[in-house]
């Protein structure tokens, strides 16, 4: 058969063949770029009053002129369980150029010049004027494969799990509403349903799955607990010590009831290599359980925040929440001072 192909075009192939995968990609993310911001396309449905919720977290989005439908640069991040404000860590970047959520080296093998592309951010007008920058809504799903085929080759740091857990969640939510959608748009039903039905379907889904691992204890408990060991504390950071397990275990789960510990110990799940699969909180009964964890850590945060170091705090923490099964410390002589 003749290969009817320009010179030109076997010459491009050659010299795309002889191209690096870093080539290629910044090669396509400069078309992109180009082709997205050739025109800033004005929004012409969306509003930052009516989010798309998914499990809690408010996702801004919006449908372009031209039917492109895109997530804001925030709500995209938060919806992969990340911070808006975060980069990535230290040392882990291989392209500054990519989205935060693409740079790091776990998801490096399957970034392909195709997802560069559809990755780049665009820029459009919003409805009630000035511009934003988001991302393309069918980029979500692709960013939620990543990490979770990183997780399955065990290339994912622990730091990223978290990312992958969401991901997986969101993954399966899609995947369920999208099969809804696609049965009532055939059967005509997407005419009778609420304008909200598919968003409710997926925000219950997610809902249900979240409850597992939902973040438990509250941010401020780990700044705290830096601050008063004298350590520095890095907001876009999840790696702590690894005594702050067994300091855990000291100041919140002896203080819940007798016996707690060692039972939640016993019913926990772990691997063959004997790291557990998932916390302790996520044993505890939901009508008693969880909600008395919730209103021990409130009063232990507080704590936190009114002790200078943490002999004040380990003092006042016994006092007011003793571990069951010790005899409370008493301190005499401040009680001589105090006049008591």
């Amino acid at each position: 058969m003749t290969d009817e192909k320009k010179p030109q075009a076997r010459g491009g192939e050659a010299r795309a063949k002889r191209l690096s995968k870093e080539e290629r990609s910044k090669i396509a993310r400069e078309a992109a770029r180009q082709r997205w911001n050739a025109d800033i396309l004005p929004a012409v449905c969306g509003s930052p009053d009516k989010p798309l919720d998914i499990g809690g977290v408010e996702i801004e989005c919006y449908v372009l002129k031209d039917g492109t439908r895109v997530v804001t640069q925030a709500s995209f991040m938060r919806a992969i369980g990340r911070s808006p404000r975060s980069g990535s860590s230290a040392g882990s970047t291989w392209d500054e150029t990519l989205p935060p959520f693409l740079r790091t080296h776990s998801l490096r093998e399957w970034v392909t010049p195709e997802i560069v592309e559809q990755s780049q951010p665009v820029t459009f007008t919003l409805p009630r004027g000035g511009r934003a920058k988001g991302y393309r809504a069918e980029l979500l799903p692709v960013v939620c494969e990543l990490y979770l085929k990183a997780r399955q080759a065990g290339a994912l740091p622990p730091s990223q799990e978290g990312i992958a857990k969401q991901a997986e969640i969101l993954v399966r939510g899609l995947a369920r509403v999208g099969i809804i959608a696609l049965v009532d748009e055939a059967t005509g039903y997407q005419e009778m349903r609420t304008r909200d039905a598919l968003a409710k379907i997926l925000e219950a889904f997610v809902d249900k799955e979240l409850q597992a691992w939902v973040r438990t204890f509250p941010d401020d408990y780990y700044k705290e607990m830096f601050r008063l060991r004298g350590l520095q504390f890095t907001e876009s950071s999840v790696s702590r010590p690894q005594y702050f397990g067994w300091l855990t275990n000291d100041i919140v789960y002896k203080r819940l009831a007798p016996g707690v510990l060692d039972e939640l110990k016993r019913v926990q799940r772990r691997t063959s290599t004997g790291r557990p699969k998932d916390k302790l909180f996520q044993h505890l009964t939901t009508n008693t359980g969880y909600p008395k964890l919730r209103e021990h850590l409130g009063s232990v945060v507080t704590l936190m925040k009114l002790s200078p170091d943490w002999t004040t705090f380990m003092l006042n923490l016994d006092r007011i929440h003793p571990k069951y099964d010790e005899t409370i410390p008493l301190s005499f002589d401040t009680d001589d001072k105090l006049g008591l």
